[in-house]
């Protein structure tokens, strides 16, 4: 039986993703699948099948007679920022900065709309947006009762759409150098890469509507969905977490605050460890870089070595304000109540990165590409391109997987059908993939969001999913227009009066709920 590249390659993702939404559980529905996949490629020998499992679980940590610089400085990273998290507990300083905000921010909106800053400020990597926003955030967020499902909501919002649309980060620099080759493949020279990055920007309607309706959520009270019973939740009874999903593994309720915390003691670490990992990304990227533009040097930045470097500058900050006060005892306790905060996250994303590596080996990605034949009616493609790249996405669980390998065949079908639909082509994967990539339950941005935010990954997954899928069908309506007039400017403002309506229709839905 064939399996590579064929129907047979969607059994492993969905599954994936029909377990988790089934039974709750991450960690069992992604060893089940990775156990199917890895079967099928073997021709369901159990020994070979394990082999390849043992290899892949062996390849995150070491490859190449060396160690594995990405993953293995990922986990580390998250370790660092768990131990650091709870250094600042037990200093006092989030119940301090959680003191001083809730006299400047005295209302739930106003608790999400500090978050909503903090993702617009902070959009040098996906990463590092994820769990550092949540973390400054969730102190806030918590004193006004937002559930921590919101929470993550909120973080991942930002994150990766924020991300995708800024030149100046480590994912504007990636599909930079991607359009590039696409352009200087197809003769294309009547804009530079940078430009039509630019040029995109107003064409990636998921990415835009995704910020925008986080904005409406958050300023109208706008909670439908699941979202809804843990914000009720939240607000009548204080509990940020649903109750039916268990405690919260690796809380850090175990560490006692200092009576006599300051506010510097939760803004020195911070900002510690985002000095030193943007001056630590400068400092790498600025060697390789073929010339001395921010956009260059972020491209060639090693993100994961700037995040460990940063990790370490803002563990040692929060080590010191610690070590200063007086009475402060069992810091080898609080150390290893960080790290066991970060345990559950991590163990999802060695799940979510060995599935991934299975998914890739058979064909998933490619299956998907390969549906995009010359049948199609033109007008129509953005359209179909922005659904395979949303499926793609999240079957694979990787955006910048989705970006490697659809923007290439999107440019060549435009190439060859009509090139005036090379940008709106290009926008459309990169929308997709950002749509796929908030729907995984694999994601590792979902994944990170979850971790930084202190929720429930699949209490995440699940609420925000309604969010998403309407800002996608918004989005694909987007496409469909701009298909049809080729006009971006005409698009754009009537995506902008559609969402306009649909928010007005949620909210008076919403209202009515409350009514009843």
């Amino acid at each position: 039986m064939e399996v590579v590249g064929t129907w047979y390659s969607l059994i492993p993702p969905v599954l994936a993703l029909v377990l988790v939404l089934l039974t709750r559980k991450v960690l069992i529905s992604l060893g089940v699948s990775i156990v199917v996949g890895a079967l099928m490629l073997n021709g369901f020998n159990p020994i070979d099948g394990l082999m390849q499992v043992v290899g892949i679980f062996t390849g995150i940590f070491y490859v190449d007679g060396g160690i594995n610089d990405w993953e293995f400085y990922i986990i580390l990273f998250l370790l660092l920022l768990g131990m650091m998290a709870a250094l600042i507990t037990k200093s006092g300083g989030s119940i301090a900065f959680a003191e001083w905000a809730m006299k400047r921010i005295k209302t739930r909106v106003g608790a999400q709309m500090f978050t909503i800053f903090l993702g617009f400020i902070i959009f040098i990597d996906d990463y590092f947006n994820s769990l550092t926003v949540g973390n400054i955030s969730r102190p806030i967020s918590d004193k006004h009762r937002v559930s921590r499902a919101k929470l993550a909501y909120l973080v991942d919002s930002t994150a990766a759409p924020m991300c995708v649309i800024a030149p100046i980060s480590s994912w504007g620099a990636y599909i930079i150098s991607i359009i590039g080759g696409i352009l200087t493949a197809h003769g294309l020279s009547q804009y530079q890469a940078f430009e039509a990055f630019m040029l995109i920007i107003p064409m990636n309607y998921y990415a835009l509507i995704a910020i925008a309706f986080m904005v409406a959520v958050a300023l109208f009270k706008i909670d439908f969905g699941p979202m809804r019973r843990h914000e009720e939740l939240a607000i009548t009874t204080g509990q940020l977490t649903d109750p039916k999903s268990g405690d919260l593994p690796g809380t850090d309720g175990e560490i006692e605050s200092h009576s006599h915390g300051k506010v510097y003691d939760l803004i020195l670490p911070i900002l510690g460890l985002v000095v030193g990992t943007v001056a630590a990304m400068v400092f790498t990227g600025y060697g390789e870089a073929q010339s001395a533009s921010l956009i260059a040097i972020f491209g060639e930045a090693d993100i994961a070595g700037s995040l460990v470097i940063g990790g370490v500058i803002g563990l040692g900050v929060a080590l010191i304000t610690n070590l200063i006060k007086p009475d402060n005892p069992n810091m080898f306790q609080t150390l290893w109540a960080g790290i066991k905060s970060m345990l559950p996250a991590i163990f999802i994303l060695i799940l979510a990165w060995i599935i991934i590596e299975i998914i890739s080996d058979i064909g998933t990605g490619l299956f998907l590409a390969e549906l995009v034949d010359g049948t199609i009616p033109p007008m129509l493609l953005p359209a179909i391109i922005f659904l395979i790249a949303g499926f793609t996405a999240l079957s694979t669980g990787t955006s910048w997987g989705t970006f490697g390998l659809l923007l290439p065949i999107a440019g060549d079908m435009a190439a060859a059908v009509d090139v005036t639909l090379m940008l709106p082509m290009l926008a459309a994967v990169l929308a997709g993939a950002i749509f796929g990539d908030h729907t995984s339950p694999i994601s590792d941005t979902t994944i990170l969001s979850s971790a930084g935010a202190g929720s429930h990954h699949i209490d995440h997954v699940i609420t925000q999913l309604p969010y998403a899928v309407t800002s996608a069908v918004i989005a694909f309506v987007g496409f469909i227009i701009l298909g049809f007039t080729g006009n971006m400017w005409i698009s754009l403002l009537l995506v902008c009066v559609i969402f306009t309506i649909t928010v007005f229709i949620i909210k008076q839905l919403n209202n009515s709920l409350k009514k009843a």
